[in-house]
C-alpha cells in the first residue's frame, strides 16, 4: 500500500505513519523489518543507542530494490555530541546502515549543553552528503529557537513522546508553525492502561477499529507521525489499518482530553533529562 506523506519546511517528505525498530535485533529483527517493508512501510526508525543499526542495514540490503522508497532514520547519542566525535559516529552509523536518509539528535541533554555543537556536526554531515536530512528528538521550543538563532538552520523533524496521556499540544503547535514535522515515539503508550481506556475503546467500537488503530488515527489527525514498533505480521497490518480510520474533531478532542500533567511514561523531561 502507499502511505500518504507530509512535507517539512526544507522539502523532506515523510509518510504519515512510520515503523519503529526499538528492541528489534538480530535475524528475527531483520526478518520483522523486511516484512514491514513488504507491507508498505517506508519510514524506518532506528538509533545508535538501540544497538540495532546492523539489523536495520541488513533488512534494507535484503530489499535493495526498494531502497530509494525508504527513509532510514538513526539518532546521534548524547555521549557523542562533541563535533568530531559526532562526525565519526555518523560515519560509523552510515557504514552499518549503508545510507542515512534522516539523522536526528536523540536528546538535547541541556545540562551538558553541547547540543548546538552537535547540531553543527549534523549540518556539516548533510553538506558532506553523509545524510539526506537532519532533525532532532525531544527538543523543546527553547532548544529549537536556539538552534535557529545560533546556526540559522531549523530541524526538519522533531521526534517527541506523544500519546493520549501526553498529547503535547504546545510542542505540536510550535513545530507546525515552523514547518517542522513532528514524529511521535511510544504513540501507543508502553506498559500502561491506555488501550483499555473507555474513551478510546468506545470511539474504536464506533469506527469498527481496534483501540490501537484509534490512537494512531488520533495522532495522525492531529498532525503527528506515529512510529509504533510491531514485530508480528498481525500487529504490522493492524497499525496500517489506522490509515482507514477518520476521527472527527469531537473524537480527537475527547482523546486529547485524556492528557495528564504527569502523563510522561518515564518522567523524561527534556528540560533536564540527560541520555548518553
Amino acid at each position: 500500500m502507499t502511505i500518504p506523506t507530509w512535507t517539512a519546511h526544507d522539502g523532506l517528505e515523510l509518510p504519515v505513519l512510520g515503523f519503529g525498530t526499538y528492541r528489534l535485533k538480530g535475524s528475527a529483527g531483520a526478518d520483522a523489518i523486511v516484512r514491514a517493508v513488504d507491507k508498505g512501510y517506508t519510514l524506518i526508525d532506528s538509533a545508535f543507542n538501540y544497538e540495532n543499526e546492523g539489523t536495520v542495514g541488513e533488512a534494507v540490503a535484503r530489499r535493495a530494490e526498494r531502497r530509494d522508497d525508504l527513509v532510514v532514520t538513526t539518532k546521534l547519542p548524547g555521549r557523542h555530541h562533541a563535533r568530531e566525535e559526532a562526525l565519526e559516529t555518523i560515519e560509523e552509523s552510515a557504514y552499518r546502515l549503508g545510507r542515512i536518509d534522516l539523522l536526528l539528535i536523540h536528546w538535547p541533554n541541556p545540562k551538558t549543553d553541547r547540543y548546538v555543537e552537535a547540531w553543527g556536526a549534523l549540518i556539516e554531515a548533510k553538506e558532506r552528503g553523509l545524510v539526506g536530512a537532519i532533525g532532532v528528538c525531544n527538543f523543546l521550543p527553547e532548544h529549537l529557537e536556539r538552534l535557529e538563532r545560533e546556526t540559522g538552520v531549523l530541524p526538519e523533524v522533531n521526534q517527541i513522546e506523544l500519546h493520549p496521556y501526553f498529547p503535547q499540544e504546545e510542542q505540536l503547535r510550535f513545530d507546525a508553525e515552523h514547518g517542522i514535522l513532528t514524529e511521535a515515539w511510544s504513540p501507543l503508550g508502553r506498559g500502561n492502561d491506555l488501550l483499555e481506556n473507555p474513551v478510546i475503546t468506545e470511539i474504536a467500537q464506533a469506527h469498527d477499529a481496534t483501540p490501537g488503530q484509534t490512537v494512531l488515527a488520533w495522532a495522525i489527525g492531529r498532525g503527528a507521525i506515529p512510529i509504533p514498533k510491531a514485530a508480528s505480521d498481525e500487529r504490522q497490518v493492524e497499525n496500517l489499518g489506522a490509515l482507514d480510520v477518520q476521527l472527527d474533531e469531537a473524537e480527537i478532542g475527547a482523546i486529547t482530553a485524556l492528557g495528564r500533567p504527569d502523563g510522561r511514561l518515564a518522567d523524561q523531561d527534556p528540560s533536564e533529562y540527560e541520555e548518553f
